[in-house]
């Protein structure tokens, strides 16, 4: 069957225009052609293909390659047509992060291409093809993904990325910890593919990645723990080890409740280390209801109370500084959630539900009743969120204590951004090496989306769909090469002043 134009939609929303052919039933890619963001690009894209198949240049396996090509004198041939001002802003950043220090074109292809579109290592040709860009062949891919392991990318990418951070101002004085967990298209466990818990209730293996940011959200470090790991056991292995391989003295960690234990406090605390860590709100009643009682419950909005707790047993046992942070929202939502937890405890006594573990019920002997005590105690510690750290007051005060403990959703953004636009779950990969490997392409792709970010205040996506729609376009006219590229719209020059004024 004589060659046609195929137009393809992709998952960025563009139509990819290919030259295609049936062979025996099958098609067959004859060449790709470009891919449309707009109706005139449409048009221009679908004309050079029907051009190139009507000049016959299918027999020349249609290469771009202007002295292989027969055409009429002054005839206007696009040899190359591609999205390369996206392609330059992309790799600049990962070049001005430091990354170059790799030395690794393949492995620098690979995170790049990640941005455009998050997709498998074996699809990044199609990727890079689809903005015009020369892509490495699968078996360099291969290779590059050994080397990153074997040549421990991670480590070289994390001191980067430490250097980027110092150079913007006062470097990792304070760092955020937190972890989540990615699943696996897998039914078997193995060593690091885990079954563990997840808010979704998945059975799926898993592995559990811990990420360390700086206090603006950009990354310092990623690591890859078993999927039924402890979120308590994660934390010093994270942290020392960043400490050492980058000899840092004096740090601040913050980090959830989920990392809160007297071990990992003091272990921190022997290091050299401060930190701020959110308590157990279980802790709440029983901590405030001694400052409850001598001075009332009254307190202002957003105001603070100072308590001290013994935590640890033993020669371990340590006092910490406790700060516990009132807001009248957060008590709106807490008294809201107590009195359903009420209404179920009510519902439970008066046998209208079967008996099960229900907070506020109380059960003596065959009497179940209400326990009035715990929820009046519940009652008096709505609205509070508690804080434990070994900073001393003099140096931070119990609202800065605060103020830097809400940094930590920053680590939670950088997840998601990990998640979705970069697509980091689900993982296909089987042995551990290719999952560190992918790991630390989505960890560099992370870093460069976080500078962009920083540097136009736009979202990784809305920058590269606004500059992929920029196309640069080579036109051989006669064996002289002309270039043209769309014109910048608004968002584009927007995008392009902002990042130039941060060099």
């Amino acid at each position: 069957m004589s060659p046609y134009v195929r137009k393809v939609r992709t998952a960025s929303g563009a139509t990819a225009v290919q030259i295609a052919e049936t062979v025996q039933g099958r098609r067959r890619i004859v060449e790709h052609i470009g891919s449309a963001h707009t109706e005139a690009e449409l048009a221009a894209l679908i004309a050079v293909a029907k051009g190139k198949i009507d000049a016959g240049q299918q027999h020349l396996d249609l290469q771009l390659s202007g002295a292989e090509q027969v055409r009429a004198a002054g005839e206007a041939v696009i040899t190359r047509y591609s999205s390369e001002l996206l392609w330059t802003t992309l790799t600049s950043s990962y070049r001005r992060l430091g990354f170059g220090v790799l030395g690794d074109d393949t492995f620098a292809a690979l995170v790049c291409a990640r941005l455009v579109e998050p997709t498998s290592k074996l699809d990044t040709g199609r990727v890079l093809d689809d903005i015009g860009i020369d892509a490495p062949h699968l078996s360099s891919i291969k290779r590059a993904l050994a080397r990153c392991v074997d040549r421990d990318y991670r480590r070289q990418l994390s001191r980067a990325c430490l250097d980027h951070v110092t150079a913007q101002g006062p470097g990792v004085a304070l760092v955020l910890y937190d972890l989540t967990t990615l699943h696996f298209e897998a039914e078997d466990e193995d060593q690091l593919r885990k079954v563990g818990m997840r808010k979704e209730r998945r059975v799926d293996p898993q592995i559990t990645v811990g990420l360390l940011v700086a206090r603006n959200g950009f990354p310092l470090d990623i690591h890859v723990f078993e999927g039924n790991k402890a979120e308590t056991t994660t934390l010093i292995p994270v942290i020392t080890g960043f400490v050492e391989r980058h000899e840092i003295t004096d740090m601040v960690v913050v980090a959830d409740a989920g990392m809160l234990s007297a071990a990992n406090l003091n272990a921190l605390e022997d290091a050299g280390l401060k930190f701020i860590v959110a308590a157990r709100t279980s802790k709440a009643p029983k901590e405030l209801e001694e400052h409850f009682g001598r001075r009332g419950n009254y307190i202002d909005d957003g105001g603070v109370v100072e308590l001290t707790r013994g935590m640890g047993t033993g020669a371990d046992r340590r006092d910490r500084r406790v700060v516990w942070h009132y807001t009248w929202a957060r008590d709106r939502r807490d008294n809201r959630t107590l009195n359903a937890q009420i209404l179920r405890a009510q519902r439970v006594a008066d046998k209208a539900e079967p008996l099960r573990k229900q907070r506020f019920v109380k059960i003596s002997g065959q009497k179940v009743a209400l326990d009035d005590e715990s929820i009046e105690r519940a009652r008096a510690a709505a609205g509070y969120k508690g804080y434990v750290t070994n900073i001393a007051p003099e140096v931070m005060d119990g609202h800065a204590v605060v103020a830097a403990y809400h940094d930590l959703w920053k680590v939670e953004q950088s997840f998601r951004m990990a998640k979705s636009d970069l697509k980091a779950r689900p993982i296909f990969h089987r042995t551990r090496d290719a999952i560190e490997a992918h790991l630390t392409i989505v960890f560099a792709a992370l870093a460069i989306a976080r500078d962009l970010q920083n540097r136009t205040g736009m979202s990784i996506k809305k920058i590269v769909q606004t500059l992929r729609r920029i196309h640069t376009v080579i036109v051989d006219v006669d064996g002289h090469p002309l270039t043209a590229r769309t014109p910048l719209d608004d968002d584009a020059e927007t995008i392009l002043t902002a990042i130039n004024a941060r060099h």
